[in-house]
């Protein structure tokens, strides 16, 4: 069955269409992200409620000459559908397919490729500023929404927005949440600006306004501009702006953001201003689809599901590290009083919703800032406290000075629960979790290990937060690992375990975390091949790993991580400090920027699967 959005040339068209047109075209774009998602998942509820934002930004501008820069991008599936990739939307977060966020390689309306929240009104003005030098006309559009104002960029860059002369339009897009719930005083404040009394009276005689435009017959791009007389006293004369007025913007809000003429009429008024201005829009996180209305949280970010009921297909009900992690911390915190769980706007992700409830005085969520949860922290680790800080290996990147400096620096007792290490799968480049052995490594004073199964996780959290200095506990995305043994010895400071074959066979496999149960599956295969499951990163065990390469033929480190500066480099200097000769081979993931997909199939593509280690050590014997 033919469509209008299969007929009509985007998005040079949109300015074209009626208003009936536009809403016949947003529910169409809805239909198609919840068809395609439901196959693939996705960020759901995020993009079904930017639907009309985005048709009236194309409908108001002329990307990609116009600029329109999006902050994080889990907002921005209308956008690539409207912008050239309706046909390969359906590959959608698929190996080879489109990536699920912008993406500057996959399309020039793509301004920036980005995964990470609050970059957008710093990547604004620096193009204002780039625009000014080249002494260009263009406009530039900085799309936020208001979980990224909770991030300190997002601030960093508002402090020098004060005293631009030239336009730069800032959309705060609100509705209300990041990923959890919204946490902070920019939080609590837009929510008394959209529930007072003035606002509800503002949004009723704008509503009237714009019952009058024709519905057909006329386009939307004709009648924004008659509108925009009518309301333009209303839009600007309603004064809830005092702090982004002082802070150097021209407010325009707060609007409702369904409502695509009143949005188009004031994307008009904002071309006109001189300088800074920030428009403020109302919209709700998955709009349209109610269970995504319902459960906004779950489908933030969600795999395949059945369209009817919005529920999950595929799950294996095998508990994730994940969960592991969240069930362990619990039980401790039952025992210990002075542990305290620290998240960045990542309540679910993290797994600490069962914590949160047990003990809500002792859980804190500090919203997209994590250079401010780990200074934080360390803060707590001196006045008494354990606090366990869990942020996916991808953000913890942003807050890398506030390790060195707030916490190891001063040896304080800071556990990092890092989770989502190495590959995640279908979000990608921005969210694979590649460089975080190198960059803590190098750190004095922190210990960094990592689990090979569930309940080596839960026994290594235990050692953590009782350890005298930081502590850094790493494991992967997914369902966990249960290594085939009688038993598990505790966990010892710099300790790690032979877990398969002869520990005198002439090929030692040392294993890091979600590698160690490929490496046994390889072992089995190769024969005549032991397994070490290493455990500690920083500080090896010295002992094991030099007895291993003394009486080896072939010593074999795999790590699920990149490779330059990894894990398995941190054995080379080991074994070059103690002048130890041994043929080796280091296996794990090259230092780029990984593609999306599966997180199976990507694993198996870089030879990190049981029968991708056994090819390689074969091909080295």
């Amino acid at each position: 069955m033919s469509t209008l959005l299969d007929k009509i040339k985007l998005p040079e068209t949109l300015k074209e269409l009626s208003t009936k047109q536009l809403e016949q075209l947003a529910a169409e774009i809805r239909h198609k992200i919840i068809e395609v998602t439901a196959r693939t998942g996705g960020h759901v509820a995020s993009s079904l409620g930017a639907v009309e934002l985005t048709l009236a930004l194309h409908a108001s501008f002329d990307s990609p000459r116009d600029k329109i820069v999006w902050d994080v991008g889990h907002q921005a599936y209308a956008h690539k559908i409207l912008t050239g990739r309706l046909e390969s939307f359906s590959t959608l977060r698929q190996a080879g397919g489109i990536s699920g966020f912008p993406n500057a390689q996959e399309s020039p309306h793509d301004q920036f490729t980005v995964g990470h929240a609050s970059t957008s009104i710093a990547q604004a003005l620096g193009l204002v500023k780039a625009r000014e030098l080249a002494n260009e006309k263009h406009a530039v559009v900085a799309v936020i929404g208001d979980g990224s104002l909770s991030g300190g960029l997002a601030y960093e860059a508002i402090n020098n927005v004060n005293g631009l002369k030239s336009n730069v339009i800032v959309i705060l897009n609100d509705n209300d949440m990041s990923i959890s719930r919204n946490v902070g005083s920019i939080a609590n404040y837009l929510t008394q600006v959209t529930t007072s009394n003035a606002y509800v009276e503002l949004r009723n005689r704008i509503e009237k306004l714009v019952k009058r435009i024709p519905r057909v017959g006329v386009s939307m791009f004709e009648a924004a501009r008659k509108l925009k007389d009518r309301t333009k006293h209303i839009v600007v004369s309603f004064k809830v702006d005092v702090i982004f007025e002082e802070l150097g913007f021209k407010y325009f809000g707060p609007i409702d953001g369904h409502n695509i003429p009143l949005i188009i009429s004031t994307l008009h008024h904002a071309k006109d201003v001189p300088g800074p201005v920030l428009i403020h829009v109302l919209t709700k996180k998955g709009k349209g689809y109610p269970p995504a209305e319902h459960d906004p949280t779950r489908f933030h970010g969600t795999g395949p599901y059945e369209i009817e009921s919005g529920k999950p297909l595929n799950g294996n009900g095998k508990t994730t590290y994940t969960q592991a992690f969240g069930q362990a911390l619990t039980e401790l915190a039952r025992a210990d009083e002075r542990i305290v769980a620290v998240t960045a706007a990542m309540l679910d992700g993290t797994g600490l919703d069962d914590f949160a409830q047990a003990f809500p005085e002792r859980f804190i969520d500090v919203g997209i800032a994590e250079e401010h949860a780990v200074t934080m922290a360390g803060a707590m680790a001196k006045g008494g406290s354990r606090p366990v800080v869990a942020i996916y290996s991808t953000f913890l990147q942003r807050a890398f000075d506030e390790i060195a400096h707030d916490v190891c620096l001063q040896n304080l007792p800071v556990t990092f629960a890092i989770d989502r290490g190495g590959i995640v799968g279908e979000d990608g480049a921005t969210h694979n979790g590649l460089f975080d052995l190198a960059y803590l490594r190098c750190l004095p004073n922190i210990v960094v290990m990592a689990p090979g199964d569930d309940s080596e996780l839960k026994k290594m959290l235990a050692f953590a937060v009782q350890h005298p200095g930081p502590v850094a506990l790493r494991y992967p995305r997914g369902a966990a690992a249960r290594l085939e043994r009688k038993s598990s010895p505790e966990i010892t400071l710099g300790k790690g375990e032979v877990v398969f074959g002869d520990p005198r066979a002439a090929v030692r496999i040392v294993a890091l975390g979600s590698m160690v149960s490929p490496a046994i599956a390889a072992a089995k295969q190769l024969g005549n091949c032991a397994v070490i499951n290493a455990r500690f990163v920083k500080p090896l065990d010295r002992e094991l790993i030099l007895q291993a390469a003394r009486d080896c033929g072939l010593l074999v480190t795999i790590e699920e991580g990149g490779l330059e500066g990894g894990f398995g480099s941190a054995v080379l200097e080991l074994l070059d400090q103690e002048r130890v000769s041994v043929k080796t081979l280091r296996l794990g993931l090259p230092t780029a920027f990984i593609e999306h997909g599966q997180r199976d199939e990507v694993l198996a593509k870089y030879g990190l699967t049981g029968e991708g280690i056994f090819r390689k050590i074969k091909e080295n014997l």
